[in-house]
């Protein structure tokens, strides 16, 4: 099964893996049906969730009926419990849209939400981070997961970031992070697709972050946190949510 999807992901092109999704999706969930694991996104539960991954293939890690990674079941439960993007008027700018979030943030009333790709077939807006259509200080809240290790200029990107973040609002900039790495990895001579997924966890990744990232989006003018969320959780429920123990989630401030 890892093998298979370790294939297939590799094979099918991105924009046509997302439209597939969409078919497949309720008949996986459907035969997959349990209690063992649970979904906080949509609180359904599974006898076990799908493997996922380019490089290294993850076991148990892809919810079947949102589609949700660890990531995004880790930030849903960021927001809803730790800020007001649920439960306040809020304009929300929203990176390369993740099935896991896209209809659920666009049917909330309390949101203005606008999503923003240069590749995606689900985006608002066709744009290049680097170089955003969007006035400054707009948005209460930026989401841009796991977008920055794909752009050669992340400087240039973090910057168009803090620019259309109003002060005050807040950013979530979750990116592939590895906490006992100190220093980011890039290496633009490693050409070859099977290398580049083994090394950097998918073959159109430029680098891997380091605990440096912290600093440089720092740098940039954000206040930064990065707060280790799997700590609210016990054990019991890291593993009924498959969650990854010790992600960190980069909450990034704009100062007022």
């Amino acid at each position: 099964m890892q093998q298979f999807f370790k294939f297939f992901l590799n094979l099918v092109p991105r924009p046509l893996l997302i439209r597939l999704s969409y078919a497949i999706r309720p008949f996986v969930a459907f035969f997959l049906r349990g209690n063992r694991y649970t979904d906080p996104i949509d609180g359904k539960s599974y006898r076990k969730f799908l493997p996922y991954g380019y490089g290294n293939v993850r076991d148990n890690v892809l919810a079947p009926g949102t589609l949700s990674l660890e990531r995004h079941r880790l930030c849903w439960l960021y927001l809803s419990r730790e800020t007001t993007f649920f439960s306040e008027n809020n304009t929300v700018l929203h990176f390369a849209p993740e099935q896991a979030f896209y209809h659920r943030f666009r049917k909330l009333e309390n949101l203005d939400y606008t999503t923003t790709d240069l590749n995606s077939p689900i985006a608002d807006v066709k744009a290049d981070i680097c170089d955003l259509p969007f006035d400054s200080n707009t948005y209460d809240f930026v989401i841009c997961n796991h977008v920055l290790e794909h752009i050669p200029n992340d400087t240039q990107a973090m910057e168009e970031l803090f620019r259309v973040l109003k002060p005050g609002g807040t950013a979530i900039l979750q990116v592939p992070l590895e906490n006992e790495r100190e220093t980011t990895f890039e290496d633009n001579s490693i050409t070859d697709r099977a290398e580049r997924a083994r090394i950097f966890g998918q073959y159109d990744h430029v680098r891997i972050y380091g605990m440096d990232y912290f600093a440089k989006l720092a740098a940039i003018g954000f206040k930064v946190e990065a707060v280790d969320y799997t700590r609210q959780f016990s054990e019991e429920m890291i593993a009924k949510y498959r969650l990854a123990k010790g992600e960190l989630v980069p909450v990034c401030k704009k100062p007022l």
